[in-house]
């Protein structure tokens, strides 16, 4: 556990030790078999299988959850009273990032597991658990959520299933049709939000027999083909009182608490699926020939090479250490007080802001890395006899569902400035000091002899960036910025940066000395390319947010307070990234495997 434990959003204006970090060299052997069981499991079933998956041959979900269970994999977040193991989420995100070699089946799996799963176990009664929660995390049966509608989407609150209780008091009648959910046509138990006489929002357990609920036909998707998506309609859905899951009115709190795991997980399994699509463009690099040549030679193949290598590196970085976040808060609750999963929540909800972060930045890597490796195949990436096209299709949804990257990216900084206005995070004192700044010329000279200086240097830096267009924002709009959403996303991008850079270089500060030579090389151009690539990303969403909020002589001040923070020594660039893609190309994987 971190000496010093972190508030949510605090990342932004305070500085974290190396050995305050979890990274993945730091996985316990008992992780680490977690890992390896899942790895042998999906290598061996259901990679096999995932043409006739794609095929939606749904039996290989339903058979797959079943081996998932006596695996041991769906019962990892369950408590033990249950027959659940119980496990910490730097486990949870492990087997979520080696499942996602399994396509489509790994979308089923999370939602299972995720959103599916966690509600009853957060809300569901002694008696619901103890009916409904062996079934679920054995895979006898199939669980799904139904929140979206076919007219509310993020505005999730604008819902309009209608519960009404029944005369006798003994059921309550749901009426309404679900959207979009995922392994609908094949689940057994439902998650079912809707709005006791059209004004409590709440939730309900509903099970597939229960009368008066069926599922549409299966959504014809650009991507995921394998995985359940459908309709799920409600009309005169009897459903016993006993179901009421939580309490009347406050299905928003589930709602809203179990899309947090969602999307931290999301981040894990985008980044598991970005390493495998990374080393299948590196094996086809190798093996394709041009002008006499392997293409992995050539400069333009190699500089994708590095650039993904060093963003699925941050990418990975940031899942673990937020995993370490989790798990070090919830590690300080104690587990035999009554309302020990209303703790539980709320220390999930502290880091809120971060499970936003990983979940658009991890999606947006792994949209970039697909599309990168669709053009490293040329027209072979365009047909489905090579996978790359169906990592592209497949893709595309990580951006859109567990809320959209622009939903998230609005939370990030919305949560951030509701926490300083709590006075949970003195903010408004940093932004004035980062105001200050602007005026004090900087002398400070890095220490090279430090690992990383220069790049820890950047990360403060941008720190001090963020808190300049923040507080520029706050002062000029005041309770109104929540309306300025250009503003609130540029902010966002700054942020996002930041915690992805900070985690690259405290991971790799902190496993620097335990790397052989060749992998330190490897590492300090990886960083070094990363750290350029945010700079140029944080400065790009600076500029644009000063646009956007100033003119004059205040606009000239700040865009000049971006060029100096933004600022980073990046020589021997071309350099760093042949190194990293040579190593690449040389090993033929994702190098810090």
């Amino acid at each position: 556990m971190a000496d010093t434990l972190l508030k949510g959003g605090e990342f932004l204006i305070s500085t974290t030790e190396a050995e305050d970090v979890f990274t993945p060299e730091d996985f316990s052997d008992e992780q680490k078999q977690f890992g390896e069981t899942t790895e042998r499991f999906v290598t061996n079933e259901l990679v096999p299988k995932l043409e006739e998956l794609d095929n939606q041959n749904f039996d290989i979900i339903v058979e797959g959850m079943r081996q998932c269970g006596e695996l041991g994999l769906l019962m990892m977040d369950a408590p033990e009273e249950f027959g659940g193991l119980d496990l910490d989420k730097a486990s949870s995100m492990l087997v979520q990032e080696k499942m996602s070699p399994a396509g489509s089946f790994s979308c089923a799996y999370s939602a299972h597991t995720g959103i599916g799963t966690l509600p009853l176990i957060y809300y569901g009664t002694q008696e619901q658990k103890e009916k409904y929660l062996e079934k679920i995390i054995s895979g006898e049966w199939v669980a799904a959520y139904c929140l979206t509608e076919p007219g509310s989407g993020s505005d999730a609150l604008g819902a309009q299933a209608t519960a009404v209780l029944s005369e006798d008091g003994s059921h309550y009648i749901l009426n309404g049709t679900k959207q979009f959910i995922t392994n609908g046509g094949i689940a057994n138990l439902y998650t079912v939000f809707a709005k006791i006489d059209k004004q409590h929002f709440t939730a309900f357990l509903v099970e597939r027999d229960f009368e008066g609920i069926s599922n549409g036909p299966e959504e014809k998707k650009m991507g995921i083909k394998g995985s359940s998506t459908t309709q799920i309609i409600l009309d005169n859905c009897h459903v016993p009182v006993e179901n009421l899951l939580g309490e009347i009115g406050k299905g928003h709190k589930i709602a809203f608490n179990v899309l947090n795991v969602g999307r931290f997980k999301l981040g894990a399994g985008g980044t598991g699926a970005a390493k495998l699509a990374l080393v299948t463009g590196i094996a086809y690099a190798n093996e394709r020939v041009q002008f006499k040549r392997k293409i992995s030679s050539f400069g333009a193949i190699q500089e994708k090479i590095a650039d993904l290598t060093a963003d699925i590196f941050a990418s990975e970085s940031l899942v673990y250490r937020l995993a370490g976040l989790l798990d070090d808060k919830l590690a300080t609750i104690d587990k035999s007080i009554d309302d020990y999963y209303v703790q539980y929540q709320k220390g999930i909800e502290e880091y809120a802001p971060e499970c936003a972060i990983s979940k658009v930045f991890c999606s947006e890597v792994l949209s970039q890395t697909v599309d990168e490796v669709v053009q490293i195949h040329g027209g072979y990436g365009y047909v489905s006899d090579y996978p790359a096209e169906r990592y592209y299709r497949d893709s595309r949804i990580n951006r859109i569902w567990e809320g959209t990257n622009e939903i998230n990216r609005l939370l990030i900084p919305g949560m951030i400035l509701r926490k300083a206005m709590k006075g949970e995070l003195p903010l408004q004192a940093e932004a004035m000091k980062a105001f200050e700044s602007l005026m004090t010329p900087s002398f400070e000279e890095l220490d090279d002899s430090l690992p990383f200086a220069a790049e820890k240097a950047l990360v403060e830096n941008l720190k001090t960036l963020f808190l300049i267009l923040a507080g520029s924002g706050v002062q000029k709009y005041m309770d109104k910025i929540a309306d300025e959403q250009e503003i609130l996303m540029a902010a966002a991008d700054i942020a996002i940066q930041i915690f992805a850079l900070e985690s690259a270089v405290l991971r790799a500060e902190k496993v620097l000395p335990t790397y052989s030579e060749r992998r330190r090389e490897l590492l300090t151009a990886t960083v070094k390319i990363f750290a350029f690539r945010a700079a140029e990303a944080a400065g790009t969403a600076a500029r644009r947010g000063a646009f956007f909020i100033e003119e004059g002589d205040t606009l000239t001040m700040i865009l000049s307070g971006v060029r100096r923070f933004t600022k980073y020594d990046a020589t021997g660039l071309l350099a760093a990234k042949r190194l990293v893609a040579n190593g690449a190309c040389e090993d033929e994987k994702y190098i810090f495997s």
